[in-house]
């Protein structure tokens, strides 16, 4: 039976530019949510969240 470090086990050298991009963005995008997500529930930005929360809503 495999160990799970064999399943999970990744070969870098035959990872063509199509696996790097998708790889370098699926990084990027999971930090640019956490970071988003802290910065978003973070207490001190309430009250300039709230005063925007209707902001899709305006009609100008």
């Amino acid at each position: 039976m495999n160990s799970l470090a064999e399943h999970f086990r990744t070969d870098w050298a035959a990872m063509t530019a199509a696996d790097w991009v998708g790889t370098l963005l699926t990084v990027v995008i999971a930090l640019l949510m956490a970071v988003a997500y802290f910065q978003v529930f973070r207490p001190k930005h309430r009250d300039g969240l709230e005063a925007q929360k209707y902001l899709p809503f305006d009609e100008e």
